[in-house]
């Protein structure tokens, strides 16, 4: 009897170490996920750390994926080799998944593919969405090291908008970091904003029509209310969530009326957050009903190797049909 065939996508971030496989179906057969350790009172790692890391991480999660699925036959393999989909996008970390993907590809004498981090999280949030067979539509990254608005047109991305300063996800790592919780610190942080209220303290500040965002006067502000303790940790978190929902909010605004599409979907680790979901979403339906708004499953919107391995399935299909 033939082993199962299957599609194997590595995905080597600055936060996680990932992997996962998928069946010629495009079946999600396994998805297997390790954060990088970061020590109490740090807001991440450097490169050189992350890369070791990946290095040390990445046997003991080929280990899992084996027990997991067993004997399978590994029919290509695609890694995220770069941060986004541009000539000049570069990342140190990127490179242990690479390397790795093409000693496999070499051992076994199978084809390698290559994508981009980015090109990943869209891959997988779109999964089970109204996106998922969807020709165009409006994507927002929000992440740690991400945030970033993008026209999506057959399955090629350009950049419309995001934000001029910091990310998403910064503002909340370093607010949850200030506050002494662990990094990454959506998860803890949203657990104190369930608890507080907001009054909608931080403004928006937007550029160009609503296509572009600065984030780093609510850090300052934020910050000030911690050495101040102007605000209990409850209600601060719960003003952070808001300001989020209300930025993203007015950039799928700027982002409806440069395109005129009317589908958005959300992807990246802040979009995981069931609190921002709720806010977002409420606003949209208020603000914009005209806009169908679509958020990745919460295991596919962090950093993870599933859509990587849909890309690296898409490709070998290509390639399948021009034998």
């Amino acid at each position: 009897m033939q082993n199962k065939k299957v599609v194997l996508g590595i995905d080597t971030s600055c936060y996680t170490t990932s992997l996962a496989a998928v069946d010629l179906d495009g079946q999600v057969l396994g998805s297997f996920r390790k954060l990088l350790p970061v020590a109490p009172g740090q807001r991440g790692l450097r490169q050189s750390e992350a890369v070791f890391t990946h290095v040390r991480q990445l046997p003991d999660m080929f280990a899992r994926m084996h027990e997991a699925l067993g004997a399978v036959d590994i029919a290509c393999v695609c890694a995220s080799s770069k941060p986004r989909d541009d000539d000049q996008s570069y990342m140190p970390v990127f490179q242990v998944g690479d390397a790795q993907a093409r000693i496999l590809s070499s051992a076994l004498g199978i084809p390698y593919f290559t994508s981009s981090h980015q090109q990943g999280h869209i891959a997988a949030a779109r999964l089970g969405t109204q996106t998922e067979h969807a020709a165009r539509f409006l994507a927002l990254h929000l992440s740690g090291g991400t945030m970033e608005m993008l026209r999506v047109e057959k399955d090629c991305l350009s950049l419309i908008g995001g934000t001029l300063d910091l990310h998403a996800g910064q503002l909340v790592d370093r607010t949850g970091v200030a506050l002494g919780l662990p990094f990454p610190s959506g998860p803890h942080l949203e657990t104190l904003a369930r608890k507080g209220q907001s009054e909608a303290r931080l403004p928006v500040s937007m550029e160009q029509g609503d296509l572009y965002c600065h984030l780093s006067g609510a850090e300052t502000r934020v910050m000030q209310w911690i050495r101040e303790e102007t605000l209990s940790r409850e209600d601060l978190a719960r003003e952070v969530y808001d300001f989020l929902a209300r930025t993203v909010l007015r950039l799928l605004r700027g982002g409806m009326q440069e395109t005129g599409f009317t589908q958005a979907l959300l992807a990246g680790g802040v979009a995981s957050s069931a609190l921002f979901r709720e806010l977002l979403t409420l606003r949209v339906r208020k603000s914009l009903p005209d806009m169908q708004l679509s958020f990745g499953k919460p295991e596919y919107s962090g950093d993870n190797a599933v859509g990587i391995a849909q890309i690296g399935l898409q490709k070998y299909r290509e390639v399948e049909a021009c034998l």
